[in-house]
This record gives C-alpha cells, sequence and structure tokens, in this order.
C-alpha cells in the first residue's frame, strides 16, 4: 500500500477528508486506517447528516467528524451525483486544491467547473466490493491532474482493493464491466441457488455450496494467476458432467448475453453522463 509523504504543509490540519459518510466513504475510511495509510486523527468525514456523524464517531474513534469541509485538504467526493455542485463550492470555499472524486458520471470538466481554477481532479469509477476490501476501481486524471496526483489516489483506493489507470472516455466501459459486474455476479449466484433446489438440494445447502463455490474460483483465479480458459479447461473433461453443463451454456447463448449486458451497461453510462 503506497503511504503519502510524512512531511506535507502546516496549513493541512489533517491527510485526506471524505466528503459524505456514506457506504462507499465508510468502506474507504475503514481501508485507509486498516492499511496505516493516516492514524485516526489525521482522517475527517464531512457529513451532513448528524446521526450519521454520530455513528461514524462511534466506529472509528478518533476520526474527525464535521458538516463543512475543513481548509486546504486533500479531498475524497463521496457523494451522490446530484449533490457534487454543492459539495464543489463548499470546497472551492474552503481553497481545496486536490479532489478525488467517486461520484458516478460526474465528469472531471463538471466538477472543474465549479472548484478553483487550476485545481486537480481525479475521477474514479470504483465497486461495491471495496466495502471488504476487494474493490476493483480504475481512475483517470483532469485537465490540471499530474503523474503524482495519479499516484496519490492510486494509493487511496489501493486500501480497499486494485486500482488501474485510464484514460476518461473508457470509464463508461469500466462502469459496464467492473462496476456493474458485481451485480452480475449476484444475479448468476441467485441463478446457481435455484438451479441446485431444481435438482433436489435444500435451499440451505444450495446456498452454502454456491457461495463457496464463487469464492473458491475467484480466489483460484487471481492467486493462480493462469488464464481462465486453462482453468475452465483443466476442470473440463472430454465427455465428462462439466463438459455437458458447458455445452448447454453455450448453446443457450450464455456469453453473448453476459456481453450483451456490459455492452448495455457501458451505453447506458455514456447516456447518463451526456445529461
Amino acid at each position: 500500500m503506497k503511504r503519502r509523504p510524512a512531511c506535507y504543509s502546516s496549513v493541512v490540519a489533517i491527510a485526506l477528508q471524505l466528503i459524505g459518510g456514506g457506504r462507499m466513504g465508510e468502506a474507504l475510511l475503514g481501508g485507509l486506517l486498516a492499511a496505516g495509510w493516516a492514524s485516526p486523527g489525521e482522517l475527517a468525514v464531512v457529513e451532513k447528516i448528524p446521526d450519521r456523524r454520530a455513528e461514524l464517531s462511534g466506529r472509528f474513534d478518533g476520526v474527525i467528524m464535521t458538516d463543512d469541509p475543513l481548509d486546504q485538504a486533500d479531498a475524497v467526493l463521496a457523494v451522490k451525483p446530484g449533490d457534487v455542485a454543492s459539495a464543489g463550492n463548499r470546497l472551492r470555499e474552503a481553497g481545496v486544491a486536490r479532489v478525488l472524486s467517486i461520484a458516478a458520471g460526474v465528469t472531471t470538466a463538471a466538477l472543474e467547473s465549479v472548484l478553483d481554477d487550476g485545481a486537480r481532479v481525479i475521477r474514479a469509477m470504483p465497486n461495491t466490493p471495496a466495502l471488504v476490501g476487494s474493490g476493483a476501481a480504475a481512475i483517470a486524471a483532469g485537465r490540471h491532474a499530474t503523474e503524482e496526483d495519479l499516484d496519490w489516489a492510486t494509493g487511496v483506493l489501493e486500501a480497499v482493493g486494485t486500482v488501474v489507470v485510464c484514460e476518461e472516455p473508457m470509464l463508461d466501459a469500466v462502469t459496464g464491466l467492473s462496476g456493474s459486474g458485481p451485480a452480475y455476479v449476484f444475479w448468476l449466484a441467485e441463478t446457481l441457488m435455484a438451479a441446485g433446489a431444481g435438482v433436489g438440494l435444500s435451499s440451505e445447502m444450495a446456498d452454502a455450496l454456491v457461495r463457496q463455490t464463487l469464492l473458491g474460483a475467484a480466489r483460484l483465479l487471481v492467486e493462480s494467476g493462469e488464464p481462465p480458459a486453462d482453468l475452465r479447461a483443466a476442470v473440463t473433461s472430454p465427455g465428462g458432467t462439466t463438459a455437458r453443463g458447458i455445452a448447454e451454456l453455450e448453446a443457450r447463448g450464455a456469453a453473448a448475453a453476459f456481453i450483451a449486458a456490459v455492452t448495455a451497461a457501458t451505453e447506458r453510462s455514456r447516456e447518463l453522463g451526456a445529461t
């Protein structure tokens, strides 16, 4: 994990402020603390709902909780798209010069337009497995962001998963693949559980087997480093049970359906970004 430099301007009282204390903001806060990126007193959460501030304060002792951005501190913008303009205005008033935005569909140009001239903006597309420290995120630099800023953003998001760098137009495709991808996997889990029950397993047994099968297959894919096609071939004996199952998936167009899903989600992301 990358850690911020030990020395930073005395004007900045904290290492990072999270604008928005929702699920993703909370996940990132927990990841940063667990990774040792900063101490609790060097992190702040800016949350407008008092009850949520109190809830987070109880979970993260020592982290600064406030309802207004802190002056000049680097920020992660983790609010709903409709709240970006007002949050951006507050960041501008606080003199914040570097912002990592995880607000879905909000372009760097849109955010730059409400911040001070020259503000360095990095846009990210994370996904919900960040809630358990296993996220996948892509980041793209705004007009004024430097390589150093990209390294900083990478270090922040690596606290909750894997990070790749891309050009901003590619974030729509990232949204269609990894942003929406967890939902495709959850849908697959639902389908497999129903199929298990359909061939005679109890719902409890099917649930347990599907959860562990997906976890085990994912770990094998990541930890082995082997191409998925090779891993599939290793468990697909000619004329065996797996070969029969794969043949049914191919015959019923399962691959085409997943490709269509990613394509459709990518197009929808482009449409939302254009509005």
